[in-house]
């Protein structure tokens, strides 16, 4: 039997990881109270209990009684009871943004602002970050990326990493992405935008990436950048990263930058990682010019 406990910060997506479980035959329980999972852990392991495999979600609504989860966990350890802890993670202007979009209250924000609560929050459930055999950030992860990295986590690969990788496309007209561990520039490479018959396609399509990758200039880039990924990644697992954002940029985010992203994401698509594309330029840039 398989008992995997889902927990984590308030807004990282703990429902839908657990809806996710549901789906792929977790019996789940959501807010089991503190008190109640020794018990519930050994119904589970009951002759009688029909269910292979059990998710249950713990968060910040058991209150103080969170604090009782540690030796709770430490009890289940000396029983021999063998558990898995998923952590959900995000950061806090992630956090900020989902609870003003949904207009939830924070648990713990009551009477103050809430980033003081969510700073709260993540003090307290730091231990459970420190168990964890598993943490996902989901901080550029849209729901179907999270119910992939959850169906990973379902599979337990040999070779699970919990490391994402978010290749971006961006343009510098619109800015540097605030959230970018590491640049690169390829505006370099020839423009698409100059050509009338290409300006209104994208890097997704095939005419773009040709033209943008005609010259040894792009191959040797494109060699040598997906090299020096390569080499980093592992460094970055060691550290301890859970999410790495590397940004792809030309001027506008339609056409080189999206060529690029796309063809580095096709050179990792082979290693034990989450690599996820994400263009976020690629259609603002024909709006402000008028063009969509």
């Amino acid at each position: 039997m398989r008992f995997l406990i889902v927990t984590g910060m308030s807004g990282a997506g703990i429902s839908t990881a657990l809806n996710t479980l549901e789906d792929s035959g977790f019996f789940c329980v959501d807010n089991l109270p503190v008190l109640m999972i020794e018990a519930f852990a050994n119904i589970s392991r009951d002759s009688h209990f029909t269910h292979d495999n059990v998710a249950i979600g713990i968060d910040i609504r058991n209150g103080a009684a969170l604090e009782d989860l540690r030796s709770v966990l430490e009890r289940l350890r000396e029983d021999k009871f063998h558990y898995e802890i998923l952590f959900l993670e995000a950061s806090d202007e992630t956090l900020v943004r989902r609870y003003k979009e949904t207009r939830r209250e924070h648990p713990l924000a009551r009477g103050r602002r809430l980033i003081n609560g969510i700073a709260v929050e993540r003090e307290t459930v730091s231990f459970l970050k420190q168990l964890a055999d598993y943490t996902i950030d989901t901080s550029n992860l849209l729901s179907r990326d999270l119910k992939l990295e959850v169906e990973r986590v379902i599979r337990s690969e040999a070779s699970y990493s919990n490391l994402i990788v978010n290749v971006m496309s961006f343009g510098y007209k619109f800015g540097i992405p605030q959230d970018a561990d590491l640049v690169f520039d390829v505006r370099f490479l020839p423009n698409p935008y100059y050509l009338p018959e290409l300006r209104k396609k994208t890097g997704n399509d095939p005419e773009i990436r040709d033209y943008v990758m005609q010259g040894e200039e792009g191959k040797t880039f494109l060699t040598k950048l997906g090299d020096l990924i390569r080499f980093l990644l592992p460094q970055y697992v060691k550290e301890g990263r859970h999410q790495l954002v590397v940004a792809i940029g030309c001027t506008g985010g339609r056409h080189r930058s999206v060529t690029v992203a796309n063809q580095l994401c096709d050179e990792l698509s082979g290693l034990p990682y989450s690599v996820i594309c994400y263009h976020r330029d690629i259609r603002i840039d024909s709006y402000v010019k008028g063009e969509d």
